[in-house]
């Protein structure tokens, strides 16, 4: 291209190449009049259109250029003129050096949530703008969002921008926009809304966070009948952002998220990740357990001692109780504790009281082989010392005092009926059995324990 051809409109003198689409290609150019940059877009108008047609094309993109220019908005990359040159029309547009959205994650990869939240923000605010304005963008989609330096987004590409109203299928049949990111009303051939702008956005912040279109096939045919039929992949990044991307594709233009809706959730995402990244909480670590005496636990678990009042306890933040273990074994050792302290309490009071000597009686008789057998007499026996189990304590009473044995003091005296008995004559057999009855008598008995001497006396 010669240096004549470098110059459009007689002042914008075209510099390089910056971006190239489906519809044209941006030019970064220099406006010799006004001394400043600014970006051409040269538009490309389908290459089958008949003369006729490429007239209405011509006047068509000439009417979306001056609705784009009524536009005034940081968000929105301003429309300052449009010409025709060289058979087909350009829109000049601020320059803005940035990055384009599209470009940014195909480099990069996908954004964050908050990150694509704040883009998607900025984006709504543009689009506010042109709504008020009447005007319909048309054809949001990550690459017609550029990305500056100082972090700001701004929507560009008004090219193919129209006003409310006007059906989105030029006369020749031409489907104006991207497939991929085409609300499903334009791409059944109605008529372009705000709402469909919204679906588009929806489209972009789903390419944002998770890296491809979610409506992108192989060829544009099946790439529309994706955008009509099939729903989105599941995402497996957008984390709080999903609700908002599932909201802004709903394939119904009514039950599709609204603009100031749309705009409160995103800022709901960027607030909760701002919160959770820059106000980070340390958490202290807690000082080491003092370790108590096993016998002091014990007899803080049985009562006696007071309870100090003047250290209260210290609980660590975030932790309410003891490790489980540490719990378990703590309560084992005290229940052992206090088990062998009972049994020796018990052992102790046993030993402390003296048993209460216990009288046997003891039954003696003497028969004479010559007289008669005489009554039997008892007689005050000797104490017996009976060896106290150490296991077993003396009975008590209903105070608590030990019950006093038996004294066994009392002598049963000889009933009449055995002193009335008149002596007979023995014979010798019965001599022997006196004798024999004698021998056992002064033979020494083994005395009866204490409870069975009780029972005899009885």
């Amino acid at each position: 291209m010669s240096d004549s051809a470098l110059l459009v409109g007689g002042r914008y003198r075209l510099v390089k190449t910056i971006g190239q689409g489906g519809m044209g290609t941006v030019w970064q150019a220099h406006d010799e009049v006004l001394g400043r940059d600014v970006a051409v877009k040269e538009i490309h108008p389908p290459p089958d259109l008949t003369d006729p047609e490429r007239d209405v094309f011509s006047v068509r993109t000439f009417r979306e250029a001056r609705a784009a220019g009524r536009v005034a908005h940081p968000g929105v990359a301003t429309v300052y003129d449009v010409l025709e040159e060289h058979g087909h029309p350009w829109i000049v547009m601020q320059l803005i050096h940035s990055r384009t959205l599209g470009e940014l994650v195909r480099d990069d990869g996908p954004m964050l949530p908050a990150d694509a939240a704040d883009i998607g923000v900025q984006v709504l605010e543009a689009l506010r703008a042109a709504h008020a304005a009447g005007v319909l963008h048309r054809d949001v989609k990550p690459d017609n969002v550029l990305l500056t330096e100082d972090g700001r987004a701004v929507l560009t590409d008004f090219g193919i921008a129209t006003t409310e109203g006007e059906a989105p299928v030029t006369r020749t049949g031409v489907l104006v926009g991207t497939p991929a990111f085409m609300a499903p009303e334009r791409a059944a051939g109605g008529e372009a809304r705000v709402a469909s702008d919204l679906w588009a956005l929806g489209a972009t912040l789903y390419f944002a966070v998770e890296g491809h279109s979610p409506f992108q096939r192989p060829h544009a045919l099946a790439t529309l009948g994706a955008v009509l039929h099939s729903e989105p992949a599941p995402m497996a990044r957008a984390g709080m952002l999903a609700p908002v991307i599932l909201g802004l594709l709903r394939k119904d233009p009514a039950e599709r998220m609204t603009l100031d809706e749309a705009e409160h959730q995103l800022h709901r995402v960027m607030i909760s990740d701002s919160v959770e990244s820059t106000a980070p909480v340390a958490i202290p670590v807690p000082p080491a357990m003092p370790v108590r005496d096993a016998a002091a636990e014990a007899g803080a678990m049985a009562g006696p001692d007071p309870v100090d009042e003047a250290a209260p306890a210290t609980v660590a933040p975030g932790r309410q109780h003891r490790p489980p273990l540490t719990a378990v074994a703590a309560c084992t050792l005290a229940l052992a504790v206090l088990t062998a302290g009972a049994a020796w309490w018990t052992n102790r009071q046993a030993g402390v009281r003296s048993p209460t000597p216990v009288p046997a009686v003891v039954r003696t008789s003497s028969v004479s082989p010559s007289g008669p057998t005489p009554a039997p007499t008892h007689t005050r026996p000797t104490t017996y010392q009976n060896p106290v189990r150490q296991d077993t304590p003396p009975p008590t009473g209903r105070t608590g005092e030990p019950t006093p044995a038996p004294t066994g003091t009392e002598t049963k005296k000889p009933t009449e009926k055995a002193s009335a008995t008149p002596s007979k004559s023995k014979s010798p057999e019965n001599t022997k059995t006196t004798a024999k009855t004698t021998k056992k008598a002064t033979e020494p008995t083994d005395v009866p324990p204490a409870d069975d001497a009780e029972d005899e006396a009885e």
